[in-house]
């Protein structure tokens, strides 16, 4: 299935109530050779009504971080567990992220990264089963040969100005381990490893 195609099934998705109430879902975008794939919760306000992930205030200040590293939009992929809105920006029930999951299972498979980047506790729980964010951030998480790095969400630091030193750092670790990647050649892009990931 190519990504395309997954696009235009998500555009029209019905398969849990969120598309009640959404205006466009959120496919997610960015580069289909990136090496980094972001994971936020949900979209909000903004990305309901333009259909964009991450083009309010988190996404204005993860374009910051990414800016901090080095790495531009246009470089990495950029997606959410639920691709509607949930309302109030409540977070995305478990039912929800259910029905979404088997998109982004696809999107991960075709972009195949070396590294997924969670933001936030929503996308860290839904992909590893870990509840606390404060006890793994800023570290990497190999899970069936699949890295992952959780972040705190951007948004978490706009509402705690004490999470932001903490973010940025988090990315200079991440901009060190791509870095490490590409001097070394550690780690070459292999759809086998994903395989047993997708079917914890």
């Amino acid at each position: 299935m190519s990504l395309e195609v997954i696009v235009s099934k998500i555009r029209i998705c019905t398969l849990c109530e969120l598309h009640k109430s959404r205006t466009l879902a959120v496919p997610g975008e960015g580069s289909l050779n990136a090496n980094v794939i972001f994971v936020g919760e949900g979209p909000g306000a903004t990305e309901d009504i333009q259909g964009k992930p991450f083009v309010g205030s988190s996404g204005k200040y993860l374009d910051k971080l990414l800016d901090l590293i080095s790495l531009n939009r246009k470089d990495v992929f950029i997606v959410n567990i639920v691709k509607c809105r949930p309302p109030d920006n409540r977070a995305p029930y478990l039912d929800e992220r259910n029905a979404c999951l088997p998109y982004l299972k696809e999107q991960i498979r075709i972009i195949n990264p070396y590294i997924i980047c969670t933001l936030g506790k929503t996308a860290l729980e839904t992909l590893t089963g870990i509840t606390s964010i404060s006890k793994v951030h800023g570290k990497l998480i190999n899970i069936d040969n699949v890295e992952l790095f959780p972040l705190y969400h951007p948004a978490a630091a706009l509402y705690n100005p004490n999470l932001r030193s903490i973010l940025e750092s988090d990315m200079y670790k991440l901009k060190n381990i791509l870095k490490s990647y590409k001097k070394n050649n550690q780690l070459l892009k292999d759809e086998t490893t994903l395989d047993s990931f997708f079917h914890n």
